[in-house]
């Protein structure tokens, strides 16, 4: 058995698309080693700033022989079909068929042994194929090339067996790259050429040349050093997982080095502190004594620096200038911005184009605070004009050098230059939080201030999107509205917010009075129920449940909504419940067949005087105490209890169905079992519609 070696070596591939792109190269090459009958037993791909690598375990040398079939038409067919066949199958007479009986009658069949064809070969012609079909987000062109790559390739590396593969990577308009069994290292430590024999062989000579493969290894050692040095100068590392991965990505030899923050920058708030260091420089913060910001930083160099070297000291200083510069000019910002208060920058907000057909973003201000207030009569503890103030002021510090340098902190300024301006630390609060939560594992906001202009701003986004139809399309969503219809569903269910979404959608759309459009209520709570059934989905709820009490209609109290549905889940996990399910689909579909049949409806009354069996009666009864159960726990909220009444219906249910014949001779008596048969849909339709529920 064999092992095949694959590097390409490039420019240095974005940290972002590195651990995709060593996957994508593993499925592109073994699914065309399982499609040429290559069987393996290990393949593992490796990735570094400048290089994708493959290894593949225990390839045989050659394709299995196979033996192909081909059945033919009958013995005796017409000639025209018997020449169509020896033409396909590339023969000239029948003579070189085989003839085989099937089922009494005999038909020609053709049979080949076709050998396996060398490994090396298959290889040569699938490797530029999978390197020229690789995904990649971004990619370019260079010199002539007329394929793309994500940077420039300098060089590949193709090994079977010790052996090295014949061929090139063809990138089209003269650029080739020949197969070779040459690599380089560091770019700066070792960029001379090292020969390669093997995969160990590879891995061994490039550690050498000052590159680790393994991006799990490089890993470790930035987080191991990282907790080191930190340790040592008497802070801790701030976690960060997101930026352990990209600088992973960014350094072939890690090397973690602390670096000092000058104190003149250490009242600037921590946020600003924290995005300078981390979305330029990427550096690691500290933490100090109490979880502030400290004045040290980690780098990560991409060189050994020995402790007490003059390398290690440059590199430090150098980081250190660079810092310095940056944070000087956040100190601009930070000084600059306070001179002038967040109140007097809402006008600015008209010179900022929300979207061509929606306005500004002052006049997003404008409708975001009238709808907040309007939202706020339904959040506990929410002061009318703290939500008034904080939802004007929300947008303002997009307007600041602050934000204008540093996008990520919008909001987050907003509170500061809120707070610096005497504001409530109510309306501070939710200037910053009115974006949460931004995803599933951001903290969703809990203050009435902060809760309903959160509110008011996806809110307004999802209707003005939705009044000019530019909705979400299969895995299009430019605007992020399905971001935003989650996090209207968080805040209504995490803070069990009794919100009628159709009257607050209504009053959205009234903002939008420039807008013509079809009233947008009714599709937008449709759309809120999708996005539902995909947050239950997620934290084990069936989407059945949520369709089937969203299928009653005009439920737009989502707390009311998913009390039923939890109430639904309970019945159903009961005996009781499923036997209910079944019976309930029993009943539906007779009476569904037989309406068919007749081409009648039987959702009329049931007449009593024409019960006959005590079944009937029974079962009469039984339905008119649920009815009347149901309809007072749902007056009261009690789902629970509705459902419970619901249950009480499984044994009359039961008995019905094995002691009365519904297709009786009799024309009225069958027509009024019927009739009693849809009452059992109508009684149980009115707590879900038990049809949308599956099993």
């Amino acid at each position: 058995m064999a092992e095949f070696l694959l590097e390409i070596l490039s420019e240095e591939i974005p940290a972002r698309m590195q651990a995709r792109a060593a996957a994508d190269l593993k499925r592109l090459v073994t699914d065309r080693l399982k499609e040429a009958r290559l069987d393996f037993d290990r393949a593992e791909a490796f990735v570094t700033p400048r290089r994708l690598a493959l290894v593949v375990d225990g390839l045989p040398l050659r394709q299995p022989d196979i033996t192909e079939e081909r059945k033919g038409p009958r013995v005796g067919a017409p000639d025209q079909a018997i020449q169509g066949f020896l033409k396909s199958a590339g023969l000239d007479s029948v003579d070189q068929c085989e003839i085989r009986e099937v089922k009494g009658n005999e038909f020609y069949f053709v049979v080949r042994e076709a050998a396996g064809r060398a490994t090396a070969d298959v290889l040569a012609e699938a490797i530029p194929d999978c390197i020229a079909r690789l995904p990649w987000p971004k990619s370019m062109r260079w010199m002539a090339s007329a394929h793309t790559y994500v940077r420039p390739v300098h060089g590949t590396v193709a090994l079977l067996d010790r052996q090295t593969l014949a061929g090139q990577a063809d990138f089209g308009g003269g650029v080739a790259i020949p197969f070779g069994n040459e690599t380089v290292g560091h770019r700066f430590l070792a960029a001379e050429a090292v020969e390669v024999a093997s995969f160990d062989d590879y891995q061994a000579k490039l550690r050498t040349a000052f590159v680790i493969l393994d991006p799990a290894e490089r890993r470790e050692i930035i987080a191991e050093q990282a907790d080191e040095r930190a340790t040592a100068a008497g802070v801790a590392v701030k976690d960060d997982p997101a930026l352990l991965d990209e600088v992973t990505g960014l350094v072939e030899w890690p090397e973690v080095l602390v670096g000092a923050i000058d104190d003149d920058f250490m009242d600037l708030p921590d946020e600003v502190l924290e995005t300078s260091m981390r979305s330029h420089q990427k550096y690691f913060s500290c933490l100090g004594d109490g979880g502030r910001l400290a004045n040290r930083f980690l780098i990560v160099a991409n060189m050994p620096a020995p402790e007490g070297s003059e390398i290690r000291a440059n590199i430090v200083a150098g980081n250190e200038r660079v810092l310095r510069a940056r944070l000087a000019d956040a100190r601009f910002f930070w000084d600059q911005d306070r001179k002038h208060s967040l109140a007097s920058r809402v006008p600015a907000l008209g010179d900022v184009i929300f979207h061509a057909k929606l306005g500004t973003l002052d006049d997003k201000a404008d409708r975001v605070q009238a709808l907040a207030v309007e939202i706020a009569k339904h959040v506990p503890g929410a002061d009318t004009d703290r939500v008034r103030s904080a939802a004007r002021l929300a947008k303002a510090d997009l307007t600041t050098g602050m934000v204008g340098e540093f996008p990520d902190l919008q909001g987050v300024m907003g509170r500061y230059y809120a707070l610096a301006d005497g504001e409530h630390e109510e309306v501070a609060d939710a200037i910053a939080e009115h974006y949460s939560p931004l995803g599933p594992n951001d903290d969703c906001p809990t203050k009435p201030t902060s809760v309903a202009v959160a509110l008011a701003d996806k809110i307004d986004t999802l209707t003005g999107f939705w009044a000019i139809d530019e909705k979400p399309t299969g895995s299009k969503d430019p605007y992020a509205l399905r971001r935003a219809a989650l996090g209207v569903i968080r805040l209504i269910v995490e803070n069990s917010l009794r919100l009628p979404l159709l009257a607050v959608f209504g009053a959205a759309q009234h903002g939008f009075r420039s807008v013509d459009s079809a009233p947008v209520a009714a599709p937008l709570l449709d759309f809120l129920a999708d996005r539902l059934k995909v947050h239950l989905r997620e934290e084990g709820v069936r989407h059945d449940l949520v369709s089937a009490v969203f299928a009653l209609g005009g439920e737009d109290d989502l707390v009311r909504l998913l009390a039923r549905v939890e109430a639904l889940k309970y019945l159903l996990e009961t005996d009781a419940g499923a036997d209910l399910l079944v019976a309930y689909q029993r009943a539906g579909n007779i009476v569904a067949i037989e309406e068919k049949k007749d081409k009648a409806t039987y959702d009329g009354a049931v007449d009593d005087g024409l019960l006959d069996q005590i079944e009937e009666h029974l079962l009469y009864a039984g339905l008119g105490i649920a009815r009347s159960a149901c309809a007072e726990a749902i007056a009261d909220e009690d789902f629970v209890a509705a459902m419970a009444a619901l249950a009480e219906l499984r044994e009359p249910v039961d008995s019905f169905f094995d002691e009365v014949t519904v297709n009786t001779d009799d024309g009225k008596l069958r027509a009024n079992r019927l009739r009693l048969l849809s009452q059992i849909r109508t009684t149980m339709g009115a707590v879900a519609d038990f049809s949308k529920i599956e099993g």
